[in-house]
This record gives structure tokens, sequence and C-alpha cells, in this order.
């Protein structure tokens, strides 16, 4: 039960974490435009994305443009984009995986080697979405932030880090966390059995009447009082009622034969 919490609480971190990386990649707010210096005029705030430009004035209007040339655009920004794009990717795929092995689900219900490689997989996919979308998050706050504190850039041309960045780098650990989660418990039931299943009554072996089928050697063991006290008087009976047979022919025949050896019903405490 303890793994399949821990199973739970991974997908949706999972899933958590790729609707924030999801809110990071659309929305434009990477960038903000500082207002220092001699630019202190707050009736006007550029924000930057990936995706897009934005001007919010203070009457209402906000206006967004879309970047016209991806080629145009600078080297980090299309990494940027192409990072934040194959991180989706295998969110999506990852939950896809998450659902399909974690042991809440009916799916690959008679696999449970390959159910639980399943969910380890998807967990290995979290970890590498949450990755690859902390990438672009780091590498836009650290240029950022050099930008802002170095004197050769003007006031104008200052930005301070966008609600976005934050978003995307609590995205990113989320996913990571929920993906370690889901390797954590997939590993736990790989040593403890996962989906293993009892048949005959667990925990008490198979077919434990008193038939001939039923008669366990001393090497299996009884763990219920009541049924070790059935089992032993069915072979007390069954041994006397054969040793009364054997004596009964052997009196015919005037032979006398030492009784079989009694059995050693040690082995059933």
């Amino acid at each position: 039960m303890a793994s399949a919490a821990l199973e739970l609480m991974g997908f949706f971190l999972g899933l958590f974490g790729m609707l924030g990386t999801m809110v990071a990649t659309v929305l434009p707010y990477w960038q903000i435009s500082a207002h220092i210096g001699s630019n202190i005029v707050t009736a006007v705030a550029n924000m930057r994305g990936l995706w897009m430009e934005c001007v919010f004035q203070s009457t209402g209007a906000f206006q967004c443009e879309t970047y016209n040339s991806m080629l145009a655009l600078s080297s980090d920004l299309q990494a940027s984009r192409a990072l934040m794009v194959i991180s989706l990717v295998l969110s999506i795929l990852a939950i896809a995986m998450a659902a399909l092995g974690m042991q809440c689900t009916l799916c690959l219900e008679g696999a449970g080697a390959v159910k639980s490689r399943v969910a380890g997989a998807s967990g290995g996919l979290f970890l590498t979405a949450g990755f690859l979308s902390l990438i672009p998050v780091a590498w836009t706050t650290h240029e950022v932030v050099q930008t802002f504190y170095r004197p050769s850039v003007p006031s104008s041309m200052k930005f301070e880090l966008g609600e976005c960045l934050y978003v995307g780098l609590a995205s990113s650990l989320i996913s990571m966390l929920g993906g370690a989660m889901l390797c954590v418990s997939c590993c736990e039931e790989q040593d403890g059995g996962r989906g293993r299943r009892h048949a005959g009554g667990y925990p008490y072996p198979v077919g434990g009447g008193v038939g001939g089928a039923g008669i366990r050697t001393t090497s299996q063991t009884y763990h219920n009082p009541t049924l070790q006290a059935a089992a032993s008087r069915g072979q007390m009976l069954v041994r006397s009622t054969s040793h009364g047979s054997q004596s009964t022919a052997q009196g015919v025949q005037g032979a006398k034969k030492p009784a079989a050896p009694g059995y050693d019903i040690t082995g059933y405490v």
C-alpha cells in the first residue's frame, strides 16, 4: 500500500508539474521591464516571452505581438522553445505510461513485472522532462540577472525576472520530485514482489484437506492453530484406520508384524 500511495503522489506531482510547465511556456511573463534610473515611467510595461512580446499600459490596454520570424530569433530563445516543448511532450507521454503502470489501474493487470517497469519508465520520463524545463528557466534567469547588473546596458533595456520564471522553476522541481517517487515505488515493488497473489486461502497451503493429496510433509508448515489441530486429528484417524486393517489381515494368517512407526507432527508447529 505504501508503494501505491507513492505512485499516486508521484503521478499527481508530475501532472501538476506538466500544467505549470505549460503555463510558463505559453505566457509572456519571462522578462518584465525594470523601472529604474531614467526609465521611471510606469505607465507602460514591456513583457517578453518565448512566443510573443506584450505591452501593458496603465489605461488597461494590453497588446501582444508574436515574433514574426523564428530564424531571426536569438539562438538561446530558439533553444528555450525547443526544450520547453520537448519537456511537455515527455510529460504527456509519462502521464500516459503512468496510467498504464500504476497499481490502481486495471491496464496490464496480468503482467506484474511489465506493469512495474512501465511505472518506472514513466518516472524516468518525468525526471527528464523536469530537467529539460529547468535548463531554459535557469538560462534565462542567469541572462536577466547578468544584463541587469551590467553598467554598459541602458536602463531602458534592462529587465527583471518575470512570474513565468518562478512558475517554471517550481514546475520543473515538482516534475522531478514526482518522477523520483514513481521510480522509488517501482524499486520497492520489484524488491517486495509486485502484485503477488496467494491462492488456496492465503496464508494457508493449497489443498489443506485430510485426503491423501491434502496431507502435507513435515517440511510444510501451518500458520493457523485450528487448521493445525484439524490436520493432526485427520492424520491420526487415517493412521489408526490403516493400522486396524493391517492387524486384522495379519491376525488371520497368524503372523505378527510390528506396527508402522508414527509420523512426527512436530514439523507442523
